[in-house]
């Protein structure tokens, strides 16, 4: 049975909610002698035959994505790939010890490693990275290994092996990065759009999934302001600083969908809501002295998950933004349902149409199993009526 692409299937990148029953999967794109490819059509997705393999996966977002993987959609075979010994003893005593779950020690710097791991694997997302930007902009070289002479093992090492789909995670700091991190990003998310021109006719295709702070990920700020609450005192950057905001939960969702919909070669933006920093400290630690320490090296005082050049090739469907590649290989034709974009849009923290509450941040701390912390529903309503 085939589909439109980006019909059915689609859940919410925000409420997580299901738009269609269908589950499905964009079919390998054929392509014509003059290197063109043909129009992406879909095709119902059985997650129960795919061999699904995550790199980084003993991080936040790895072992939310194994636990939505094993709950939800049943891969006959589902392996996390990450370098930590420690942190894959700790899920499997954690109860992640599923028949059809395996562990491989490795590293992407590592491409023999790779190939080896990925022997069979239908499916991969790629999660592994250095993500902290003081370490980053401290330790360039050892970012540059990791986030982009890794991210090249991970498509060599997948076109090899004949993986047939890559979505790559990235982040709203690739968009006019101004430090180490977004630079290494943005050079990822160039090379996986463009190792679709290296398959060629193969089956293997590679897409990037693009979003911004995670609420509650040991990278947020959360955390930090709750652990400095119990001391009176907040610190704070910049009162004006404003970021893009996204659960783990609705994260995992939307990287799914990306991987049931991509044709290979886009970059997916969803629609997600900003907060301001100081309205975030105000929401975790009400009463407590705000200190501003002004802006970090490499940090922005907005983000930018869609800039305006982009936007002039991108398309909008009703929850997120699909970011085409300008190749002459891509099919002008996929994603026929979505709409272009006005003129001079660019899609910012601070111009952003939607807002994140307290009350709604409080009510996503509390469902969300995955947060580091207790915030259950006595202490949201408290804090709510504060």
């Amino acid at each position: 049975m085939r589909v439109p692409v980006g019909f059915v299937g689609a859940r919410s990148a925000y409420t997580g909610a299901a738009i269609g029953d269908a589950r499905h999967v964009s079919d390998g794109p054929e392509v014509y002698s003059d290197g063109v490819r043909a129009v992406c059509e879909a095709v119902l997705m059985n997650w129960a035959e795919q061999v699904v393999l995550i790199t980084g996966g003993t991080g936040s977002f790895g072992r939310k994505f194994v636990e939505s993987m094993l709950r939800e959609y049943h891969p006959r075979k589902l392996i996390v790939f990450s370098r930590d010994e420690l942190k894959q003893h700790e899920m499997r005593i954690a109860g992640f010890d599923h028949p059809s779950l395996r562990y491989f020690i490795g590293d992407v710097r590592d491409q023999q490693r790779l190939e080896r791991a990925l022997a069979g694997v239908t499916t991969v997302v790629h999660a592994a990275a250095m993500k902290q930007v003081p370490a980053c902009e401290y330790n360039p070289f050892e970012a540059v290994q990791t986030n982009i002479v890794g991210g090249r093992n991970v498509i060599d090492a997948a076109i090899n092996a004949d993986v047939r789909k890559i979505l790559a995670l990235s982040t709203d700091k690739a968009v006019n990065p101004i430090n180490l991190y977004g630079a290494t990003k943005l050079c990822a998310e160039k090379m996986f759009v463009h190792a679709n021109a290296y398959s060629g006719a193969q089956e293997t295709r590679f897409s990037c999934a693009r979003y911004g702070n995670v609420v509650g990920s040991r990278g947020s700020v959360i955390p930090t302001f709750v652990e400095q609450r119990k001391h009176g005192r907040i610190t704070i950057t910049d009162p004006r600083m404003t970021r893009f905001w996204i659960t783990l939960e609705q994260g995992v969702r939307f990287v799914i969908r990306c991987i049931e919909q991509m044709c290979g070669g886009e970059i997916f933006v969803p629609k997600i809501p900003s907060m301001k920093m100081l309205e975030l400290a105000q929401a975790l630690a009400p009463g407590c002295e705000m200190q501003v320490v002004g802006i970090r090296p490499g940090e922005k005082l907005h983000e930018v998950l869609l800039s305006e050049d982009e936007a002039r090739h991108s398309l909008e469907l009703e929850d997120m933004y699909v970011v085409q590649p300008t190749d002459s290989w891509w099919a002008k034709e996929n994603w026929q349902q979505a709409r272009p974009l006005p003129d001079g849009f660019r899609y910012t923290s601070d111009s952003n149409p939607h807002w994140l509450s307290a009350e709604r941040l409080y009510e996503l701390l509390s469902e969300d199993s995955s947060m580091p912390i207790a915030m259950r529903e006595h202490e949201v309503r408290a804090r709510v009526s504060a």
